[in-house]
């Protein structure tokens, strides 16, 4: 049986330690830190965070239509099993170490360094911001997210994500197991040192994006803007309408109507295998123009 807890004012350091069974609604948790710490089995709604460290240690928690304001701040670490719907997150560094997490229309306009080291996360109608999203974190299933904020993704594994957009430079370094669907990225640096990237029906905007990867499949995909592409990258790569410029690929097959330059140095790579297939190539170069 579930304990209410309604309409309260709670402050000072673990308000509530160690909850059990508890249905809060309609509370403020005031001043004080860890006011739910190693928590089981809570049913949140309609209430406020408004101090550090809230949900640490917890378990098989529920939360609707809450707010956790800035100060909140690492407010989720170490915990299993939560599900978070219809909230705003303000607080920064949110989600560390914890694994079975579900967002449902959530907005972080504060998200630097958060979801690290985090495993198992579904994830529909988010918005976030902030740097250093989702740091070495896997298995990961993403719809219809919203991100701005740089270097997301880093180290990440086993992730799929659809129909979203991201403004983001340096993401998905040093990844594993990616696969984006029907989204529009943004970003510098696109996926460097990453494995098994693959890309479809996707928009991209990259300035030497998609370079250091091994086994890189991109699928009806548009690059706009995008230079000095696919350096020392391995895969097979089709692009709807134009590249600008395809920098020393490592091997695979890279299909597009029209290539700006193509960039071929037969000291750093083999030229015998990449297969260039364009309808047009406009400039045809064996040197970098900084070499030149």
């Amino acid at each position: 049986m579930m304990k209410e807890v309604e309409q309260q004012f709670l402050s000072g350091e673990r308000a509530l330690f160690q909850a059990r069974d508890c249905r809060i609604s309609y509370c403020t948790f005031a001043d004080g830190e860890s006011p739910l710490k190693e928590s089981r089995n809570l049913e949140i709604d309609n209430t406020l965070f408004k101090w550090k460290y809230p949900l640490w240690y917890s378990k098989n928690v529920v939360m609707k239509d809450s707010t956790m304001f800035e100060m909140a701040r690492a407010g989720i670490w170490y915990t299993e099993n939560i599900s978070i719907e219809d909230t705003i997150i303000e607080a920064p560094k949110t989600f560390r170490r914890t694994k079975g997490i579900k967002l449902r229309n959530v907005d972080m306009p504060n998200a630097g360094e958060t979801l690290w080291h985090c495993q198992d996360v579904e994830m529909d109608r988010v918005m976030a911001k902030g740097d250093y999203f989702a740091m070495n974190s896997r298995d990961m299933v993403i719809r219809n997210f919203e991100l701005v904020g740089n270097y997301s993704f880093d180290g990440g594994a086993n992730i799929e994500i659809r129909n979203s957009r991201l403004l983001s430079k340096d993401a998905f370094w040093n990844a594993e197991n990616v696969t984006v669907y029907d989204s529009f990225i943004s970003g510098e640096y696109l996926g460097w040192n990453s494995k098994n990237i693959t890309l479809v029906n996707c928009t991209i905007e990259s300035l030497q994006g998609m370079c250091y990867i091994d086994n890189l499949i991109m699928k009806n995909c548009r690059l706009l803007n995008t230079t000095l592409a696919f350096e020392y990258s391995r895969g097979d790569v089709e692009i709807i309408g134009n590249v600008d410029s395809v920098f020393n690929p490592r091997g695979g097959i890279i299909r597009a109507d029209r290539i700006g330059e193509l960039i071929m140095d037969g000291r750093k790579v083999k030229l015998d295998q990449t297969e260039i297939v364009a309808g047009e190539i406009r400039k045809r170069s064996d040197r970098a123009s900084w070499e030149e």
